[in-house]
């Protein structure tokens, strides 16, 4: 396979070579031409690596597409992203994504392109030309790697070059959880909130005690929690059946599956929720029957705002926010139940993969990458243990 150079300016050569694929009417092999600058040695290193990808079978066909046209027509078409993700994925590609890169041709965009882009997002990609955080970098670089892979996939470019260098590395950062003290403390402050000047009768728990409740003693999620119908909960057994999840997008709420098969899950109830349900149900009759929405049947959403509607992700997180507030909680955020839970049954001395699948976890590898600080703190009580077991023979050594 050969191809020759042809001067057209002082730093501009044209490249003609034979692309490998035939033409489907003379059947002769069809010939490119491609325009280079810079020098002659150039020119001779790029004619080299054209030649490379047609004889592996790599080449593809020109194309004048951007990288900002070919990821909007990417996220328009990819049906298989949620709805929540799509948005974030659209968001991080018109901030940070399309502002450096779109007017680059998908085919020229290069691996040096991609590591300044990282260094200029770090510097000033943020909003008023702030410093963007190595983790916002990195989602953003996810997201142009995730469509560069469906253009390698269907041979619009050659190679993903999104993959070849990797996004800033990001510090790992603890969860944010409670303790038991803080936990107890949450779960007093919300059953009896204080009562407002004047009134006599028993405070009515906070509307968010049962659903706090239940996202401590089970590690479920907060779309998980906003879609859980009474149907999948047995307070018998007790356990409670995990099969979808309330998304929230500006289209509005919908009930979604969960995004693996491992968050379709069953989950056994303690004790004190129980008993924190049986009384929310009870409540929640009640109003039903007030406002003439009869009792609640298997397909009644358990967490609910008051007149029966169900409760958005989102204006879960801001009411969390004002109970934190109001009465004085620990100020972490309400996906912290979630780690709170964890953080429990990891001091309990329970298993990574029941852990792992309790919370719905993909794997045990995750659940390790996440809480992984937890778990080595118990390497001392670890050692003791087998060092009880073995007769204390390094306490008589």
């Amino acid at each position: 396979m050969t191809g020759n150079i042809t001067r057209r300016g002082k730093t501009s050569w044209r490249l003609k070579f034979e692309a490998g694929e035939r033409d489907p009417v003379t059947g002769g092999r069809r010939t490119r031409y491609v325009t280079v600058r810079g020098t002659k040695k150039d020119a001779q290193a790029e004619l080299i690596r054209l030649l490379a990808d047609v004889d592996s079978g790599t080449s593809v066909e020109p194309s004048r597409v951007t990288v900002g046209e070919y990821v909007r027509a990417w996220l328009d078409g990819a049906d298989d992203l949620a709805g929540k993700t799509r948005e974030r994925y659209r968001q991080l590609a018109e901030q940070q994504i399309i502002p450096h890169l779109g007017g680059t041709s998908l085919q020229k965009l290069r691996p040096a392109q991609i590591a300044d882009w990282h260094a200029v997002l770090l510097k000033s990609g943020g909003k008023d030309g702030k410093p963007l955080s190595a983790r916002t970098v990195g989602h953003a670089h996810r997201v142009l790697h995730a469509a560069l892979a469906r253009a390698a996939r269907l041979e619009t470019i050659s190679r993903n070059v999104a993959a070849i260098v990797r996004p800033p590395k990001v510090e790992a950062a603890e969860v944010a959880s409670m303790t038991a003290e803080q936990v107890q403390h949450v779960l007093e402050a919300l059953r009896a909130p204080p009562t407002r000047p004047g009134q006599n009768s028993e405070p009515e728990p906070h509307p968010l005690y049962a659903i706090v409740a239940t996202a401590i003693g089970t590690g479920m999620r907060r779309g998980e929690l906003c879609a859980l119908a009474w149907g999948t909960v047995n307070l018998d057994t007790p356990a409670v059946r995990v099969e979808r999840s309330l998304e929230e997008t500006k289209q509005g709420l919908r009930l979604k599956p969960p995004k693996t098969k491992h968050g379709r899950r069953t989950i056994s109830l303690p004790a004190n929720v129980v008993q924190v349900l049986r009384e929310h149900r009870r409540r929640q009759a009640e109003q039903r029957l007030f406002i003439g929405l009869g009792r609640p049947d298997d397909d009644d959403l358990v967490f609910t705002i008051a007149d029966g509607s169900p409760r958005s992700p989102d204006n879960l997180s801001r009411d969390w926010r004002r109970a934190v507030l109001s009465l004085g909680l620990p100020q972490v955020m309400f996906h912290a139940l979630r780690h709170s839970h964890a953080s429990a049954l990891i001091a309990a001395g329970l298993d990574v993969l029941t852990i792992s699948r309790r919370l719905g976890h993909g794997s045990a590898a995750f659940t390790l990458k996440t809480y992984g600080h937890l778990f080595a703190d118990k390497a001392d009580a670890a050692a003791q243990a087998i060092d009880a077991a073995m007769g204390g023979s390094g306490a008589r050594a």
